[in-house]
């Protein structure tokens, strides 16, 4: 079936950053369709993934920067962190200029020591120089695979009735989970399609992994860790129960702090996405856990990792349901990157959890819980929402706007009885 592709998400995000800022960073994971995003309003482009482009282009930064930032605006420089001096080049001459949306930078890995370095850069380089925004793989909405017809953002703007029909049975979601959001392989046959996240997996153990800061690491232990991580999506696992998952096939010299510089650097090249903790004001003393709950910035890396196939997740549903966890804070963290906000997930020292919690810059939050289907998990979901609600002190942080049970399947996105809304996720858009 031919698929009719969505305009980009961050089709739009860029228009508007071209706008308010003079420079905008595109960052995000290789292969998810930034340059392809950036080259549709580029008017002139420096391409430093071509080894002599950027051989030339590093001999020009050193000499003669001025001419290597000039052509027509926007101006393009991909894969910028291979010449670093670029960034205060760009941030002074946006200074000099005075006008808005003259350079485009898109990135898969972070020149600094850390994702959080790298923001707090960008965030003191001054208001109108730079702007930047997260690219993740393509969303069911962004690929046509999502009827669209229930948005989030109509959602927050007010209560409504919610209507939408699901075309896809599970094994159709067992299919794009394995496949993932990665738009070279959208429209592929799916042998081919299939293989492109074991294509994706080699290319970070054996090559990327070490490349981005020079350090050499060993593929077979990066495989190993990607094994572990895959096995571990949507829990709070910490470096040592990693390290001790990885012990089974690895040497008992193994540290902590080795396996924490291979999740740093898979931090820092886009691969791993792991989620912020809610903190939320309660009515109760409850103390909340505050570890970040670890995910794959597309649920095809999982698979990959572990070698599974759409029929593996079919036989097994345990595994299947926390990967479309994986698959469905991609989609959620898609859509709400579209309406400036982010989403966290809720934990407290009583085990009720929310999987999601989508917050918007206004303060107004939404809480959604993540099920492959059925109807005692979806009435598990509803409960465990219903009492997070009770908990939060609703004076302080005001009612959420919707509560939500995302779903693999169903035939219908409805309202249920409580006022808690029913959405698989073939039917939801931004």
């Amino acid at each position: 079936m031919a698929l009719h592709y969505k305009a980009r998400i961050a089709d739009a995000l860029l228009a508007q950053r071209l706008k308010s800022a003079g420079a905008i960073l595109i960052k995000g994971p290789k292969w998810c369709g930034k340059t392809t995003t950036a080259l549709q309003v580029a008017k002139s482009s420096v391409m430093m993934a071509n080894p002599q482009t950027l051989r030339e282009s590093r001999l020009m930064a050193e000499n003669d920067m001025p001419t290597l930032l000039s052509g027509e605006t926007p101006r393009l420089f991909d894969e910028w962190q291979a010449i670093p001096d670029l960034w205060d080049s760009i941030r002074y001459e946006v200074d000099m200029r005075q006008k808005k949306g003259q350079f485009i930078l898109t990135g898969s890995a972070v020149p600094y020591k850390s994702e959080e370095d790298d923001e707090k850069r960008i965030n003191h380089s001054g208001a109108g120089r730079y702007s930047w925004f997260r690219m993740r793989t393509m969303s069911l909405w962004e690929s046509g695979e999502s009827t669209g017809e229930v948005s989030l953002q109509s959602l927050f703007e007010g209560p409504q009735k919610i209507t939408g029909q699901n075309k896809w049975q599970l094994a159709d979601i067992a299919y794009k989970l394995c496949r993932g959001g990665w738009p070279a392989s959208i429209e592929d046959d799916p042998d081919v399609a299939l293989q492109t996240a074991f294509d994706y997996l080699d290319a970070i153990t054996e090559s990327d992994i070490s490349r981005f800061d020079d350090t050499l690491r060993n593929p077979d232990r990066s495989r190993r860790l990607m094994r572990s991580l895959a096995r571990m999506q949507g829990s709070q696992a910490s470096i040592n129960a990693i390290r001790e998952d990885m012990l089974a096939n690895d040497s008992a010299t193994l540290a902590e702090n080795t396996v924490a510089s291979y999740i740093n650097a898979l931090r820092n090249i886009f691969v791993v996405e792991d989620m912020k903790a809610w903190n939320t004001n309660l009515r109760s003393k409850t103390a909340i856990r505050t570890t970040d709950t670890r995910y794959f910035v597309d649920p095809s890396i999982a698979t990959a990792a572990l070698g599974l196939s759409p029929e593996d997740l079919m036989h097994d549903l345990n595994t299947f349901g926390l990967l479309f966890e994986t698959m469905a804070v991609r989609d959620l963290r898609v859509y709400a990157e579209a309406m400036g906000g982010s989403v966290s997930h809720y934990r407290d020292k009583d085990n009720l959890e929310c999987d999601a919690v989508i917050h918007l810059r206004n303060g107004r939050y939404a809480l959604v819980e993540i099920k492959l289907g059925g109807s005692t998990a979806i009435e598990e979901a509803q409960h465990s929402l219903n009492t997070l609600v009770r908990k939060i002190n609703t004076d302080k942080v005001g009612e959420p706007a919707f509560r939500m049970v995302l779903t693999a399947v169903g035939s219908y996105a409805v309202t249920l009885q409580d006022g808690t809304l029913l959405v698989p996720i073939g039917c939801l858009k931004d």
